[in-house]
């Protein structure tokens, strides 16, 4: 039963991103079933937890119930309340199932309004990536175009390139053509031969893969020692903080440190580490 207390975004309903949900809801129905916390003890009602879009399609096309899966614990804090975007990933296991359940690509291009070229990207988008790098990438978003390039490299350096392209918040083709071309041969699969890039001669090919393996090197140290350097950060912003409300140390610094006294303000006054 519908409790009718959904909040719709301003511009849904007339998005195309909605318009193809609907479509697609109309031409195969339901693959993912909607997500709804325990009944309220007093109202009988049900909140929904995830999938208010695929609710809100599914109300305009006159549907009044639906397969629904029972969060048996409070797990509300794990959704987001407003819009349910699905990941890249999601995606491509909602075309698998539509298509074990019978339906063609052709139909689910047309139900969707997407070119059946890219249904079948969608299809196959794991082929040949390893377990690890898609457990990576289960809730990220990304181009479709990604995976021909992470399965012409070995699972070991696909986990890598996707844990750097994570790290840098650059999911993108083109880092991941970067990061192929300056892939070693024995990393690459089969008879897969590295990138060749115009105007770069093989000499200066393997001084960009070295390059490219110390600073890949040095991300992983840094990365590892990023959370303890945050927290000596913080330790240190809240002694600087109580030192420097000790008026005497305020006018011994003036005296003789104004510049290391600024240093001192600026960092007490920083709201984020990132800064």
């Amino acid at each position: 039963m519908w409790d009718g207390r959904t909040h719709t975004p301003e511009g849904l309903l007339a998005s195309k991103k909605f318009k193809q949900i609907v479509a697609s809801i109309n031409a195969v129905g339901l693959i993912e079933p909607l997500t709804i916390g325990k009944a309220d003890n007093v109202s009988g009602m049900h909140v929904v937890l995830d999938g208010h879009i695929r609710m809100l399609a599914m109300r305009e096309l006159g549907f009044t119930d639906t397969p629904c899966l029972m969060a048996v614990d409070n797990e509300s804090y794990t959704y987001n309340n407003r819009v349910n975007r699905l990941s890249t990933i999601q995606e491509h296991f909602m075309i698998r199932r539509a298509v074990d359940r019978g339906v063609t690509p052709s139909k689910l291009s047309d139900s969707l309004d997407i070119d059946v070229e890219h249904i079948m990207k969608k299809l196959n988008l794991l082929d040949g990536i390893c377990a690890e790098a898609v457990g990576l990438l289960r809730d990220k978003h990304f181009s479709a175009s990604l995976s021909p390039v992470l399965r012409k490299m070995k699972p070991t350096r696909q986990v890598e390139c996707v844990e750097l392209m994570i790290a840098s918040d650059s999911i993108t083709v083109s880092y991941a053509n970067a990061l192929h071309a300056a892939t070693p041969a024995n990393m690459l699969v089969g008879d897969e031969k590295p990138k060749k890039i115009r105007g770069v001669t093989p000499e200066q090919m393997a001084i960009m893969e070295r390059e490219m393996s110390n600073v890949e090197g040095q991300f992983k140290i840094l990365e590892h020692s990023y959370g303890q350097d945050v927290l000596n950060l913080v330790l240190i912003k809240g002694y600087l903080a109580r030192i420097t409300c000790n008026e005497a140390v305020i006018r011994f610094l003036t005296q003789n440190y104004p510049d290391l006294l600024r240093e001192f303000a600026s960092i007490v006054n920083t709201s984020s580490m990132e800064k």
